[in-house]
């Protein structure tokens, strides 16, 4: 796999003209410029932010392909893997590329790091309504002709100042998207529950430790990211915060049951250390887990 340092380099291998500053470019496609007949394989030192629509091939990045034929945005951070397939872009699409060492220095610098869909897997790309998408192109245009231009000491201010304001837009849609998707494929919290619940049923036969949002992610076939801004948009709590309160509502259904001591509640619920158990019983409940065992046997 080739990692590019360069974004020259970059440039060369998908076959588009040089780009004209060594750590920032923007490329627009038009049918037939980005054909390609070969398998490319890369990680680079690069965000990339990419609009398009495949004719054909396929397109990787995370865990899973790229195959939509609606208007999409994807977004890549450094060091992830990417895969190009005999990749063919219908009439229009972008490719903003942006080294690391462009953003020192500029508000991006903090602000790029905050937005969770640079960390989401490629089929949570983002699909763009009629009215989003002529808002990005707006920008996109803005952005490329800024580039274009004859450079001054103000160029870069506006650059930032355009791929801020489209970043921005970005986090908009997608909490849009999270709400129509709800409508789409029913509630994500129900299927995190069900998950969860099969999890300790497999504990009780299995010496398998604590679920973590990673396992319960992969399991629903999309990134802990996007599985944590799904369910904060749905119930206002992290991925993490909703197993806490899981493994919290089954010890006190055990503690009441009374036929575990404490300890053997932690190594069931998949605790490595019934101190870290106790401690977190007492920060969600208010008493330790003994104390609750007392007051309800009473």
């Amino acid at each position: 796999m080739k990692h590019f340092k360069k974004i020259s380099d970059l440039h060369e291998a998908l076959g588009i003209k040089p780009p004209e500053s060594p750590l920032f470019s923007a490329a627009y496609g038009e049918r037939g410029k980005c054909d390609a007949n070969t398998i490319l394989e890369f990680s680079s030192d690069f965000y990339i932010i990419g609009f398009k629509k495949l004719k054909s091939g396929s397109m990787h990045y995370g865990k899973t392909k790229y195959d939509h034929d609606l208007g999409s945005m994807s977004f890549v951070k450094p060091l992830q893997k990417v895969v190009f397939k005999n990749v063919q872009l219908e009439e229009k699409g972008f490719l903003i590329i942006i080294h690391e060492d462009f953003l020192p220095g500029t508000v991006l610098y903090n602000e790029i790091r905050k937005y969770g869909y640079f960390d989401y897997e490629v089929n949570e790309a983002l699909h763009l309504s009629p009215a989003e998408e002529d808002i990005i192109w707006n920008l996109y245009f803005s952005i490329e002709k800024e580039y274009h231009n004859n450079t001054d000491e103000l160029s870069k201010a506006i650059i930032v100042s355009h791929l801020d304001s489209m970043l921005k837009y970005a986090q908009r849609f997608y909490k849009r998207q999270f709400i129509n998707r709800k409508e789409l494929t029913g509630s994500t919290v129900t299927k995190f529950n069900t998950l969860l619940a099969a999890n300790f049923e497999e504990r009780k036969t299995k010496n398998v430790g604590l679920p973590t949002v990673s396992l319960m992610a992969e399991k629903l076939h999309i990134s802990s990211r996007y599985l944590t801004d799904l369910l904060k948009q749905e119930t206002g709590k992290t991925a993490l915060e909703l197993i806490h309160l899981f493994l919290i509502a089954e010890a006190k259904n055990l503690l009441k049951e009374g036929e575990f001591n404490v300890t053997e509640i932690s190594h069931l619920l998949g605790f490595e250390n019934v101190t870290y158990f106790s401690r977190l019983f007492k920060k969600e409940v208010g008493s330790t887990p003994n104390e609750f065992k007392g007051s309800s046997l009473n």
